[in-house]
């Protein structure tokens, strides 16, 4: 029993140092979200709110103050029965996402992929992306976590304008790690 938590604790912190994730700031706390119809949960910063987005993703918060500052989970059906490895490389996934964002409007965007790594979760692989996209609106940093599960691509973002980046960056990417399909 004690080797066994041993080890589920030695992957928890080797996971915490792989995806260089810290602590909040100080300040920060985070509640918790879970969609039991949809198998996803995830953490996000306490304060934020649920907004309805009809047509879009499955579930969006965020900052009420800083309206701009959000999180939302996208599903999407996979055919074929195809895994994420089936998919692309971390690299590969990501370059697809961005282009997807990047061909979404008309508007002159461009984004850029910065990272791009993967981790095991039990028996789950889950990507996490990290990305830069300047737009009309402003320059924003995001972050992504996806995954295939019962057929299905699960993509988390978490989306910050850059000028906020520096002081919410510990908190996204706690959130994003935070995120989990069952």
């Amino acid at each position: 029993m004690l080797k066994r938590f041993a080890t589920v604790l030695l992957v928890v912190f080797s996971l915490a140092l792989g995806l260089g994730l810290q602590s909040c700031t100080p300040g920060t706390s985070l509640q918790a979200y879970n969609d039991s119809y949809d198998g996803y949960e995830f953490q996000y910063p306490t304060g934020w709110v649920a907004a309805d987005v009809p047509g879009g993703p499955d579930t969006v918060f965020h900052d009420i103050i800083n309206t701009s500052e959000n999180v939302s989970v996208v599903i999407s059906p996979v055919s074929g029965g195809k895994t994420l490895p089936d998919i692309g490389t971390p690299t590969e996934v990501g370059y697809k996402l961005s282009k997807s964002i990047t061909s979404m409007s008309t508007d002159d965007r461009n984004v850029e992929l910065l990272n791009a790594q993967s981790f095991e979760a039990g028996d789950k692989l889950y990507y996490i992306l990290e990305y830069v996209a300047n737009l009309p609106s402003g320059t924003r940093h995001d972050l992504a976590s996806v995954i295939v599960r019962r057929g299905q691509l699960y993509t988390f973002n978490a989306s910050i304008p850059e000028q906020r980046w520096a002081k919410m960056k510990d908190a996204m990417k706690q959130t994003v790690a935070s995120f989990s399909v069952y």
